[in-house]
């Protein structure tokens, strides 16, 4: 009987036991026919003569393969393969304390390309070992291997094992190329050709192989099959499977963690250890087909004079304990940085921009397996600021009200976006958890958010815009005692405007005349609508338009209607903060944007959609809005109370629509705009109802907001807003001419040719004048007013008072008096400030 221990003691002869181990592996199938039995015969013919050859002749591998294939060219076959980048990881980064962190990370394929320092010996040597002991001192071609399994095909087996170390690689580098492909019926088709069982496919392969090795050197081919190979699910690649399977670097890996992974690759799907529950293959028998395959490996190293007997048997007694550390695809990790719905918008502005792929799947191929670096504008260090302020005082939910709370800011002048925070948790999963949401409040629903929420009065700045283009002052007064206003006040050249009646209501107390400075200060609504009596309800949305604003809706528009001047459209928090940044920028809006460079996986700088900057407003019209709205934050105004007084000039506008159903708060310096928005996510509970921490619902927004801008202004700074033009503060000034005693169609047309609003009022006053004449005016005789400003004329009783009457029988009342009245709520769908 022969000595088992002969082929130790001989290295010739134990070579040539390796050479003919693939063979011995064949197992030949009894022919079913005579004709099976013929293609036999042939078959192992031709095997002789192509073993033959390859014995005597070990590097004339073309004429042997061509052999054996049956072909007569095998050099005209396609030989330079196109290897191109494997797919990579691309990282969310952000900024903390000045540097560049990241945030997040997303891929199609799990995977990290490394060099060859960054990987340990031991897993080359066991790679080589296991797979193919021959690598370095061979062709590109296991020619032994690639015989039995030609041989298998011929006489009705399948293409079997036995591919070198490049053959495998060219095979893992075609489907590659295939997992890239966007078009399903396109990435069947490539599968089919890059692991297709054919004997074709293997000749192809085989001549890729012999083309590969003349362009790269060994060292080359084991470091790129070593970063491209799988390990099971989405692992791929050595440093990535060492991570994720073993919490350490391929760098670092053991001789047991080596021969592991190793083993992993002989067959992913079977072999990976992160599935401790397999009942085949888990914990509970110590991962029983990996062990097997792992020793296998090492026995293998062994053999090669990889490994000593010693480490052999030591690393056979060490149990698979995996460290199995995840590493997780999309925004749920930048939840610990309270980034993970930014990360979100950062994800839907890359799948909606062109700059990252014609199609929606090309941009997620791009992004997905690109291994882009994405630079964003995200500060982590004002984001914590703004998530701890708003969550001091909104939880994420509470069982008498859905509620919804966010903040945003955007930097004037260049649109970068630095907070954008909200109440709930992150969950994109199919399994909603109380408290969370997938849904982004402070963005379009084109880009995860919502459709919107109603504004409230911070409208009210487009409303001073179409107020000021309209030839109108800040200083001009305003009747504000209407409360209802039919349909044939308004006008629009956007179009008709009718309907019934509608009622407008103060929300505390009630004003007469006021100046539009004082109106604004107060958010007065009455005085507002109507000063929208006076304006093309036109201008004002152009107004609003012109400075980005647009329906948070897909596909909505704006609406027109009177009652849009108290803020009844749907709009986004990120929308109205960009708005107000352009007012506070001199008019000139510019475009939202999240990224501030994309590197690409090969260093290069990929190209990256800049905010455009337009003017929408002109700059005193821009400076006439940042004056007024400045008044709303100091004392007096609606928001006095979220004003830091730090020293940095800031203008804001509150919002607080019917029944308090949605709150707001916008501010902007000459440096950075900010929204902050507590409102029902759905249903209709009155925020005023309720306690926030001790706050009360309608001033909740205020609290919330204080802290941010202390932050942003400490970051920021801010310069003093410029002036505005005589023109926008006073209009041309007119002096009330005496109208007494005169008929009331002789006084409107008087007052009417010197541009004043007249208006009569029916119920008579004592008067020394003759019944059914004027009185007087209000304001009075001698008072200078804007050019446009209101002028109610009194009618005459025709009786006389006691004492001798004035000229006039109203008191003269400055134009800058505020009324006692708040913008709140509205009836009619109206809302307040």
């Amino acid at each position: 009987m022969p000595n088992p221990d002969r082929f130790q003691n001989s290295p010739r002869l134990q070579a040539i036991d390796e050479r003919l181990e693939p063979l011995k592996r064949f197992e030949l199938r009894a022919p079913r026919s005579r004709n099976a039995a013929i293609v036999q015969w042939v078959a192992l013919a031709l095997v002789a003569a192509v073993l033959s050859a390859l014995f005597f002749l070990p590097g004339f591998l073309g004429a042997g393969v061509a052999a054996a294939a049956g072909i007569s060219d095998f050099n005209k076959l396609p030989g330079d393969l196109n290897i191109g980048q494997f797919a990579q990881n691309s990282t969310v980064y952000a900024k903390q304390g000045g540097n560049d962190v990241p945030i997040a990370q997303f891929y199609a394929q799990n995977r990290k390309d490394v060099g060859w320092a960054d990987v340990a010996q031991v897993a080359k040597d066991a790679t080589t070992s296991a797979e193919d002991p021959r690598f370095y001192s061979e062709g590109a071609v296991d020619v032994f291997g690639t015989v039995r399994g030609a041989l298998s095909t011929v006489v009705g087996g399948s293409v079997q094992g036995g591919s070198s170390i490049t053959q495998q690689y060219v095979k893992n580098v075609e489907v590659e190329h295939c997992e890239g492909l966007t078009d399903q019926k396109k990435v069947q088709a490539c599968y089919n050709d890059a692991a297709g069982v054919t004997l074709q496919r293997k000749i192809q392969e085989m001549r890729y192989a012999v083309g590969l090795e003349k362009k790269y050197s060994k060292q080359d081919i084991l470091l790129g099959y070593l970063n491209v190979v799988g390990f099971g699910g989405q692992i791929y690649g050595i440093e990535a499977a060492s991570e994720y399977y073993f919490n350490t670097s391929a760098a670092k890996l053991s001789l047991p963690q080596a021969a592991t992974l190793i083993a992993i690759v002989n067959n992913p799907s079977n072999l990976r250890i992160d599935e401790p529950n397999n009942k085949d293959n888990g914990a509970a028998n110590g991962y029983k087909l990996t062990k097997a395959r792992r020793d296998y490996v090492l026995d293998r190293m062994y053999v090669n004079h990889k490994i000593s007997l010693a480490d052999r048997d030591a690393a056979k007694k060490t149990a698979i304990q995996p460290t199995v550390t995840p590493t997780t695809s999309g925004c749920a990790a930048a939840q610990q940085v309270n980034a993970a719905f930014f990360c979100d918008y950062v994800r839907d502005v890359i799948l909606n921009d062109p700059a990252y792929g014609k199609t929606s799947a090309d941009r997620w191929t791009t992004l997905n397996r690109g291994g882009l670096k994405i630079y964003t504008t995200l500060n982590l260090d004002l984001q914590s600021v703004a998530q701890q302020s708003l969550s001091k005082y909104i939880p994420g939910s509470r069982p008498d009200i859905d509620i919804g709370a966010s903040n945003v800011s955007v930097e004037v002048g260049t649109g970068r976006i630095v907070t954008m925070v909200e109440n709930r948790a992150f969950n994109n999963t199919d399994q909603p958890q109380p408290g969370t949401t997938a849904v982004n409040y402070n963005t379009d629903e084109a880009y995860g958010g919502s459709q919107g929420f109603q504004t409230g009065s911070t409208f009210k700045a487009f409303d001073l815009a179409g107020w000021l283009e309209g030839g109108h002052s800040l200083y001009e007064s305003i009747d504000a005692s209407q409360h209802t206003f039919p349909m044939s006040d308004f006008s629009s050249s956007c179009g008709t405007v009718s309907g019934p009646p509608w009622p407008v209501s103060n929300d505390e107390g009630s004003a007469s005349r006021l100046s539009v400075m004082s109106a604004t200060a107060q958010s007065v609504n009455t005085a507002f609508a109507m000063m929208a009596t006076k304006t093309d309800l036109c201008s004002i949305l152009k107004a609003a338009q012109g400075l980005g604003v647009h329906a948070a809706k897909t596909g909505a528009q704006l609406n027109s209607y009177p009652s849009m001047i108290l803020g009844t459209n749907n709009i986004a928090p990120l929308t109205m903060a960009t708005a107000y940044a352009g007012i506070a920028n001199g008019g000139t809006v510019c475009t939202p944007i999240a990224i501030d460079k994309v590197i690409n996986a090969d260093g290069s700088a990929h190209k990256v959609s800049p905010s455009t900057c337009t003017q929408g407003l002109q700059k005193k019209i821009a400076a006439g809005i940042t004056y007024a709205l400045q008044g709303v934050m100091r004392g007096g105004g609606t928001a006095a109370s979220a004003n830091p007084y730090d020293g940095t000039p800031i203008m804001g506008k509150t919002g607080t629509t019917d029944n308090s159903l949605q709150n707001w708060m916008i501010t902007s310096t000459t440096k950075v705009a900010q929204a902050t928005w507590v409102g029902n996510v759905s249903g209709q509970t009155a925020l005023r109802s309720l306690d926030f921490n001790g706050i009360g619902g309608g001033n909740v927004k205020f609290s919330i907001a204080k802290p941010i801008l202390q932050a942003l202004d400490s970051y920021y700074g801010g310069d003093a807003f410029p002036k505005p033009d005589s023109s926008v503060l006073y209009g041309s000034q007119v002096t009330v001419p005496d109208v007494s005693g005169k008929t009331p169609d002789q006084a409107t047309s008087l007052l009417q040719a010197l541009g004043l609003t007249v208006t009569v009022d029916q119920t008579p006053v004592p008067s020394s004048q003759p019944a059914g004449t004027v009185a007087g005016t209000n304001p009075s005789s001698g008072s200078t007013v804007d050019g446009g400003s209101s002028v109610t004329i009194q009618l005459s009783s025709g009786q006389n008072t006691s004492t001798p009457a004035p000229t006039t029988t109203a008191t003269p009342q400055p134009t800058n008096t505020p009324g006692n009245g708040k913008g709140g709520g509205t009836g009619g769908g109206g809302n307040g400030g």
